[in-house]
């Protein structure tokens, strides 16, 4: 009797957990696939020869889209890919450095104010960039460098120490017994940073460094306002949200959905790199 009450005790539980595992494989294949539609229409339209509002898929497909985004000089989006390109690249690099510096510093040095600093940085994280977007813009003007590329460099990399939370938590976990025999053996602080510490980072160096290119490569509100409606200046968001303006949408939103597809194509790469 007892072996009874057992064997419908344990096939109960296991037509639970059965039902729990198909319920939740259900509801993750259900958001898979609402989170890949938007992805699939882009594809789909970026091959579009015309667009036709309500067309998931088109009827006629051709490759001139990608061909067009070269070949247009009213658009010029190779122009716009190389500046986000460039952009993301220096900036990701200088913001990684000084992310990780900053997080390190606050991790391992004891010093005073060292507190009311991290929870000020932490309350002026609290405010959006874009509040201080007009006065920023009047500054790079007054320095001579509103119309170059290079000063949203500045201007991504200017903020880069309010960053460090995450990281420091990374650095609290690595014992500082290791700081102590390196420095025991005549290593400085930048030797341990360098050579003990950053070797020990690689997760949260490329996170950081993913975190660091995606933000200037998709930024739209920054680069157009420091843009200033100049072309050579655009970002590949400023760029291709011209190709959307009234009037246009009919005849360069499949053009645009090609755009969207080559621009989506560096952060994949990146991703799978970085795994």
């Amino acid at each position: 009797m007892d072996t009874q009450l057992k064997y419908k005790h344990y096939a109960s539980l296991k037509r639970r957990s059965q039902t729990k595992k198909v319920v939740i494989y259900t509801v993750l294949v259900l958001m898979s696939v609402i989170w890949l539609l938007p992805f699939v229409y882009l594809i789909s339209q970026s091959f579009a020869t015309t667009y036709v509002y309500g067309d998931f898929f088109p009827k006629t497909a051709t490759m001139a889209n990608y061909s067009r985004l070269f070949t247009d000089s009213t658009f010029p989006f190779w122009r716009w890919w190389l500046n986000t390109f460039l952009i993301s690249c220096i900036t990701a690099v200088l913001q990684t450095l000084l992310t990780l510096a900053t997080a390190y510093a606050l991790s391992r040095l004891r010093f005073r104010m060292r507190q009311p600093f991290m929870r000020l940085i932490l309350v002026l994280g609290m405010f959006p960039g874009f509040l201080s977007m007009i006065i920023i813009y009047y500054i790079m003007d007054a320095l001579g460098m509103a119309g170059n590329i290079f000063s949203l460099v500045l201007v991504y990399i200017g903020g880069s120490a309010m960053g460090y939370y995450i990281a420091k938590g990374f650095f609290d976990t690595i014992p500082k017994s290791l700081d102590e025999a390196a420095m025991i053996d005549g290593a400085s602080k930048n030797t341990v940073f360098f050579r003990v510490i950053v070797p020990l980072s690689k997760p949260i160096i490329v996170y950081t460094l993913l975190l660091s290119f995606t933000g200037p490569w998709g930024d739209f509100m920054m680069a157009s306002y420091f843009a200033q409606g100049n072309q050579n200046l655009f970002n590949v968001a400023v760029g291709l949200n011209q190709m959307l303006a009234k009037g246009q949408i009919d005849i360069y939103f499949p053009t645009f959905c090609a755009g969207g597809v080559l621009t989506a194509i560096p952060i994949m790469v990146l991703f799978f790199v970085l795994q």
